[in-house]
């Protein structure tokens, strides 16, 4: 016999006679174990194609299911009714727009938990159809630093931010989880950074999500010295000291990964600033084939690295993706027979069978001092993790004229570029053109989301149209993401590079020693062959990569 309190969906659809008592009794046994959603188990049981019953769903209630395994639920969002009232009827509000709310639930026809709601949110409310499983998982996720942080406030008897009781209680159990769970929310949602920020009436975090910044939560402000207390310790940094910044570095594993985080602190007017750098050590796994190179500029950069000896420079802004590529390269060429070491500040990775240096200032051990000691270490392959001066851009060159293969960065815009930055630091025009080999730049790109991606016809006047004006008579069509919950509404998920490779021919290098300019040496490159950075972004556009929008914002210093 089914239950008086059954799904009100399992009546709907004997009423439309698809479904008969005998096998909604059956379903809803099978609901029970799994705490799938009905509709759910109804159509793996064979009854109705999934597509189907979204289809009767749609007509009849206006509604649509949705998949929540993949989502995080703002706790901003979930604040909109509190957590007692999402458990009781198995909700959580996943997205507000205006006086919108738009509610998961298990049952969308439940029209008294509709009712409440509306109610105590004083929102109009959207239901969508979620799975229990997933719904359950959300309301743990969304409320559970909340319940957390009202511990933490009660543990405090005074409202000063930075009091010694707010010290005291950085090990105390929920100001660790509080941590621990930004930390683990961070590595999922593929944050490369994460920002806590005193503000004058709340502690702010943020996450840096493929190069773009956005709040998640926000604590009371009270809160501020417990929080930051707890990641100094976890970071081995002096408590005590708030008048200066400080460096340090913590490991954790999360979801079956060893992730490095590199915290620093600053000082500010409000209150010390913290910034984690998130590291994950299955970005550098990646094979040089899997950077995003096309197979053009693939076989250009192969050609460079494995030369015997020579210099080979990696341009492009901070966080371009330099390091990914300088460490992919070196995991490809270490192999027993060579002998590689580098000198880095700081060291993000450490790699197994590569003697990896650390710049010490305070010691005296500079990126010049420390390669010269390298050179002395019988090496294959030198890596200097940053020219910044003349006496290291001197010493490297030198190295790489005498027999070693060396590998370094400068930050300019394009791959000439740093030919004329060496020259401008000093460095004698044939000294350059003997060891150079080859300057690959880069710059990083969010790619489509592939949940939510379309395709589209640019019109004749816009601008997606005049950039790639030359390719879309022949394409005819462009992609972009529309947003969903996967991508958090941007219609992006996750980067790769763009890139140009100029390799030093004999051409190149008689234009060296004549000191010429760098837009005389693009074009001389271009004339030889390399592909510019726009121009390998608008291919990746036209092949739906990407979005020609994004292609000139990251590279909007460079003309066609």
């Amino acid at each position: 016999m089914v239950s008086s309190n059954c799904d009100n969906l399992g009546f709907m659809l004997m009423e439309a006679k698809i479904l008969t008592l005998e096998q909604l009794e059956q379903a809803l046994t099978i609901q029970k174990e799994t705490g799938d959603w009905l509709g759910k188990v109804i159509s793996q049981l064979g009854y109705i194609t999934e597509t189907s019953l979204l289809e009767y769903l749609e007509a009849h209630l206006g509604v649509a299911y949705i998949e929540m395994a993949t989502m995080d639920v703002s706790s901003k969002v979930a604040e909109a009714i509190p957590m007692s009232l999402a458990e009781r009827y198995q909700v959580i509000p996943i997205k507000k727009n205006g006086r919108q709310l738009t509610l998961a639930m298990v049952d969308p026809t439940n029209f008294y938990a509709i009712d409440d709601v509306r109610m105590v949110s004083g929102c109009e409310v959207r239901p969508v159809i979620a799975s229990q499983r997933e719904i359950m998982r959300a309301i743990n996720q969304a409320y559970g630093v909340h319940e957390l942080v009202e511990k933490a406030v009660g543990k405090l008897k005074t409202d000063d931010p930075d009091n010694r009781e707010a010290v005291h209680i950085a090990e105390d159990a929920p100001v660790v989880n509080i941590v621990n769970a930004i930390i683990s929310r961070a590595v999922k949602e593929r944050a490369s950074d994460v920002h806590f920020e005193q503000q004058e009436t709340a502690l702010r975090v943020r996450f840096r999500v493929d190069g773009f910044l956005r709040e998640v939560v926000s604590f009371p402000r009270r809160l501020h010295a417990a929080i930051v207390s707890r990641i100094k310790i976890m970071s081995d940094m002096d408590i005590a000291e708030k008048r200066i910044p400080q460096d340090g570095r913590i490991k954790v594993q999360e979801y079956g990964r060893d992730i490095d985080i590199r915290v620093s602190t600053l000082p500010t007017i409000t209150g010390e600033k913290i910034v984690m750098r998130i590291l994950d050590k299955k970005a550098i796994s990646l094979a040089i084939s899997e950077l995003g190179l096309t197979p053009e500029n693939f076989n250009l950069y192969y050609s460079l690295y494995r030369q015997p000896f020579g210099m080979i420079l990696i341009t492009g802004p901070t966080s371009a993706g330099k390091t990914t590529t300088l460490y992919s390269t070196l995991t490809t060429l270490n192999t027993p027979d060579k002998n590689i070491v580098t000198i880095e500040d700081p060291v993000e990775y450490q790699l197994n069978g590569i003697n990896q240096v650390q710049v010490n200032l305070r010691t005296g051990l500079t990126f010049a001092k420390g390669l010269r000691s390298i050179l002395r270490q019988d090496p294959n392959v030198v890596l200097v993790g940053e020219i910044r001066d003349t006496e290291t851009a001197d010493i490297a060159i030198r190295a790489a004229l005498t027999g070693h293969l060396v590998f370094s960065t400068l930050h300019t815009n394009d791959a000439p570029g740093a030919i004329t930055r060496l020259l401008d630091m000093g460095i004698e025009p044939y000294l350059l053109a003997s060891s150079l080999l080859g300057i690959v730049a880069q710059r990083l790109i969010r790619v489509i989301c592939p949940q939510c991606k379309v395709s589209y016809t640019p019109d004749n006047e816009c601008a997606e149209r005049r950039i790639a004006e030359d390719k879309i008579k022949t394409i005819g069509v462009l992609y972009r993401g529309l947003g969903c919950p996967h991508c958090n509404q941007t219609g992006y998920s996750g980067r790769m590079a763009i890139h140009e490779v100029m390799t030093v021919g004999p051409v190149l290098r008689d234009a060296i020693n004549q000191k010429v300019s760098s837009d005389a040496l693009k074009k001389i490159a271009v004339e030889a062959g390399m592909k510019t950075m726009r121009l390998d972004g608008t291919d990746k556009a036209i092949n739906g990569i990407t979005t020609i929008s994004e292609v000139i914002r990251v590279s909007c210093a460079e003309t066609r």
